[in-house]
């Protein structure tokens, strides 16, 4: 079966990495919810997806030079406020496993940190997260800081390179744009021992067509047509 994976919540129905928008996919009944992190000025990990707030929020600046208190005064959309990965985690409570993207720079330590954390305390395990990103940086930090953290390699470029770089990193997973995919890649991907999850899809047709590949998961902001 297709795991069905919320991209950054339930983005095509409420507005992207927000904690409603996360309720609204664990809602949909998602096997996972994929979101983006950064770490802002006073050293929070915030979900959001863009290095600046100007496209989302009533705001100006980048995420990385405002504090949380700056960030929780801006709306989103008018209505919603930027949610700290802590927040979302507990929001989730497990009902489905994580995918985090290390979207801003040096936020592998901090993530490893909190899974850690929520792990000892809060009785998670390892298989509720999936660290994904495109920055190899990243990746090889978080992978020199903990041999076993499910990693994911992340790509708009080439299935093949995803693959090469999953496999010096030890990852799980790879995650190609859904317009790189092929049955043979998928194959081989998979014959290597990886899992493949692709991102975004939203057209029916689309989302059928892949179904059809050896393919893990889904990422998707209408979680409900997977």
């Amino acid at each position: 079966m297709i795991q069905r994976i919320g991209h950054r919540g339930a983005a095509g129905y409420i507005a992207e990495n927000t904690i409603s928008s996360f309720e609204k996919a664990l809602e949909l009944h998602v096997d996972a919810i994929e979101l983006d992190v950064h770490i802002c000025a006073s050293g929070e990990l915030v979900v959001f997806h863009d290095f600046t707030v100007d496209r989302l929020t009533n705001g100006t600046g980048e995420i990385s030079k405002l504090t949380l208190q700056e960030l929780k005064a801006l709306q989103i959309n008018n209505q919603y406020q930027i949610p700290t990965l802590e927040e979302v985690l507990q929001l989730i409570d497990k009902r489905c496993w994580v995918n985090i993207e290390l979207k801003g720079r040096n936020t592998a330590s901090s993530v490893l940190q909190l899974v850690e954390k929520y792990i000892t305390k809060f009785n998670w395990k390892l298989e509720h997260f999936l660290i994904s990103s495109f920055q190899r940086e990243e990746l090889e930090t978080l992978r020199k800081l903990d041999s076993f953290i499910p990693m994911a390699v992340l790509t708009q470029a080439s299935v093949e390179q995803a693959i090469e770089w999953a496999t010096e990193l030890k990852a799980k997973a790879i995650h190609p744009h859904f317009s790189l995919l092929t049955f043979e890649n998928c194959l081989l991907a998979q014959e290597k021992g990886f899992q493949i999850n692709t991102w975004t899809v939203n057209e029916s047709a689309t989302i059928s067509h892949l179904k059809q590949y050896p393919i893990n998961g889904i990422i998707s902001d209408f979680p409900d047509l997977l």
